[in-house]
């Protein structure tokens, strides 16, 4: 009997050792190709910068790095521009606990808060106000222990429009409509009208922008097919947002519109501030504050 227990002990232990080297192994993978996501984001960005409408060829993202108390940190990635007003692309990997408070409200974290985060995140504010605003983000969170253990992928993307532009909106909503479509077909109606539900201001009785998809929670214990996703989500958003730009950059604005654009971006400051779940997340964890606000426009107004 007692050589049966050793024998059991041992493979639960060989277990363990093997399950949490593959959980590593998927981490490592997450995290690299969220830092290769935004190197790309960085050079198309600076590429259309340079390209278009700016005679300094040195300009680029500023990239600063910062540590987290708890465990972990990023790296941030801002540029400001003639085209992009304000651009951030950040990716940060954190771990730790989650206050007492706050893991009643993550799945898996309510016994003993322990989480673990890597994902990047993507705001740019345009200068013209015929250029949506975007914003894209996906992520990895694991959280608690043992069999207690939760693992999936979140995020997605949207734009924020000042007037109305069907041709932008059926482009970047098509498009995620072919990705999601790959994968299964119910998941771009309900990406959809989560996104739709998800980015809207109760106080205003308003959506923020013309959505596009949000997901969370996304584990169909497929691994490789779910991250598979979630690249074609970062891929997808990157290609539709290239050709709105490219699309939109050269049409002719005035003050009336400029002004137009910075009450919107009023808008989009008050979702971010008291609705979006990424910045409570952050600033409860115990992230960089400034990575935290880069989604916030560099000029707004209210009227």
């Amino acid at each position: 009997m007692t050589i049966k227990a050793d024998m059991i002990d041992n493979l639960k232990q060989l277990e363990c050792i093997d399950n949490d080297e593959l959980l590593n192994n998927k981490k490592k993978i997450a995290i690299d190709w969220f830092a290769d996501l935004r190197d790309k984001m960085c050079k198309s960005f600076e590429g259309i910068e340079k390209n278009k409408l700016t005679n300094n060829k040195k300009l680029g993202f500023t990239k600063k790095k910062w540590l987290r108390d708890g465990g972990g940190g990023g790296v941030t990635s801002i540029m400001h521009g003639q085209v992009f007003e304000k651009v951030g692309v950040n990716i940060s990997t954190v771990y730790g606990e989650f206050s007492k408070e706050f893991r009643e409200q993550i799945p898996g974290a309510e016994e003993d808060g322990k989480f673990w985060a890597s994902g990047i995140s993507v705001v740019s504010h345009m200068s013209n106000p015929h250029v949506p605003a975007a914003h894209m983000n996906t992520r990895l969170l694991i959280t608690g222990d043992g069999d207690n253990k939760k693992i999936w992928f979140g995020g997605g993307g949207d734009l924020t429009p000042v007037f109305e532009d069907l041709e932008v909106a059926n482009l970047f909503h098509d498009k995620f409509k072919i990705i999601c479509d790959k994968y299964d077909s119910s998941y771009y109606p309900k990406f959809k009208s989560w996104c739709d539900d998800y980015f809207y201001l109760p106080h205003r009785k308003e959506a923020r922008g013309i959505g596009g998809i949000f997901f969370d929670y996304l584990n169909n214990n497929d691994w490789d097919k779910d991250f598979s996703f979630v690249k074609d989500v970062g891929k997808t958003f990157l290609s539709s947002y290239l050709s709105i730009i490219n699309k939109r950059l050269d049409k002719k604005f005035n003050k009336q519109e400029r002004m137009q654009q910075l009450i919107k971006r009023g808008r989009y400051v008050e979702f971010n501030l008291l609705y979006d779940r990424g910045t409570i997340f952050g600033l409860k964890t115990g992230g960089n504050t400034e990575a935290i606000l880069m989604s916030l426009p560099p000029k707004v107004t209210w009227v």
